[in-house]
This record gives C-alpha cells, sequence and structure tokens, in this order.
C-alpha cells in the first residue's frame, strides 16, 4: 500500500511540474521569428543577386531549360 501512495504521490508532482512548464511564456515571439525570417530572406537575395552578378550564362543555361522544358510539356 505505501508503494501505490507513493507512486501516486510521483504523478502528482510530476503532473505539476508538466503543468508549470506549460504554464511559461518564455522563449521566441512572432517579432523574433519575422527578424529571423528577414535575415535569412536577405542573405538569400544578396547571395542570388551576386551570383547572378558574376555568373550570369548559369542563370541564362536554367532559364533556357525550364523554358525549353514548359514548351515540350505543353505539347502534351
Amino acid at each position: 500500500m505505501k508503494f501505490i501512495v507513493a507512486l501516486q504521490n510521483k504523478m502528482d508532482g510530476l503532473r505539476e511540474k508538466a503543468f508549470d512548464c506549460l504554464k511559461k511564456k518564455e522563449g521566441q515571439n512572432t517579432i523574433e521569428y519575422v527578424l529571423m525570417l528577414v535575415v535569412v530572406v536577405g542573405v538569400a537575395g544578396l547571395a542570388g543577386a551576386l551570383i547572378k552578378k558574376f555568373m550570369p550564362e548559369l542563370f541564362e543555361n536554367v532559364k533556357g531549360k525550364i523554358l525549353g522544358g514548359m514548351n515540350s510539356s505543353a505539347e502534351y
């Protein structure tokens, strides 16, 4: 019987800890996520612009393949 009571007390303690974790409002909020997104998009855009500046023929080849694939799929 003592074992069951001890187990119930332990479960009550774990339940309280779980509820305490859910009540805490620490961590990132929406503004921080938006700022991270802006930084990632900015870095990706800057990298794309630099790559396009230094490798214009690469972009032309990719564009040609995409348009060629679209034209061949339109025939079906």
